[in-house]
């Protein structure tokens, strides 16, 4: 586009940021993984910011159940793929923007590739994907890249970082060896330790780990955008410290709320144990009542 001028379009985070810092930004790469709930949110806040060089992987396409929370999805993109859709509005914001994209999603085979040359990963991938997330953290450690998951809870968000300097993914959910319905319960639990948003679901029933099914809000989705991004535009920028796993932080709209958590030892730690053994009641009872 002839008469777009980058220093124009991002001229207003001027003053939150220097123009020295805005031009670090435009030439960091990061790459998110998942473009539905948090993904797609999380890819145009950061556009929108200034970033322009992305390594962006999904397979999935819109349908009608992701309009209740996802950026890109539309009546007018319904069946078209997510990548697609959410390249497009990014290059819409800024038509410099740099996409590497992996249609065929993130996976074993491309890791490699989808993480060439990346400054920072934010994840964006479904809940139930616990496999490849492993893999995808497991990988940015052994590469030394910071990696950034903000998941949406209620009508909150919970925020995990971990660094090359801060206790692996791996250390801290402790999944290895695992049912992946006790992962799934590790991985939620791990994300938001103090659980603010169970206090409010108004239907139990709507959770169920076995068909892969869970209720979402918008503003979990926006709000997640907006932690990631600043914890992103914080370790892009050296700007201050920013609270490593076992650190982490859960803000909940709802209950107006911000608690920061310290779980040393992760799932490990006695206090997850028991908050462990008390969710595992908790679902079975739920199954319970559903048959």
């Amino acid at each position: 586009m002839d008469n777009h001028s980058y220093d124009e379009a991002f001229s207003r985070t001027i003053g939150w940021i220097t123009q020295s810092e805005r031009n670090i930004l435009k030439d960091k790469k990061i790459a998110v993984a998942g473009l539905g709930g948090v993904g797609g949110s999380h890819v145009l806040t950061l556009a929108r910011l200034g970033i322009q060089r992305f390594s962006l992987a999904d397979m999935d396409t819109f349908a009608q159940v992701n309009m209740n929370r996802q950026a890109g999805a539309f009546h007018s993109t319904l069946g078209q793929a997510k990548l697609d859709v959410i390249s497009r509005l990014a290059q819409d914001i800024n038509p410099n923007t740099q996409i590497t994209p992996h249609p065929e999603g993130v996976s074993l085979d491309n890791l490699d590739d989808f993480l060439n040359d990346v400054d920072l990963y934010v994840d964006g991938l479904d809940f139930f994907e616990v496999g490849i997330r492993r893999a995808v953290f497991a990988a940015c450690q052994e590469r030394g890249i910071p990696a950034i998951t903000a998941a949406p809870l209620g009508m909150g968000a919970g925020l995990l970082v971990f660094s090359p300097k801060s206790m692996s993914f791996e250390d801290y959910f402790q999944l290895e060896g695992q049912p992946y319905e006790e992962q799934l319960l590790r991985f939620l639990i791990g994300l938001a330790p103090r659980i603010l948003h169970q206090g409010y679901l108004a239907d139990p029933n709507a959770v169920n780990f076995k068909e892969q099914r869970g209720p979402s809000t918008p503003m979990a989705c926006e709000l997640c955008a907006g932690i990631a991004s600043t914890a992103a535009l914080k370790l892009l920028l050296k700007r201050g410290p920013v609270s490593v796993a076992p650190h982490g932080l859960q803000f909940d709209a709802y209950r107006q709320r911000l608690v920061h958590t310290w779980r040393p030892g992760g799932n490990r730690n006695p206090i997850q144990r028991l908050v462990l053994v008390i969710a595992r009641r908790k679902l079975k009872r739920m199954a319970r009542s559903e048959t």
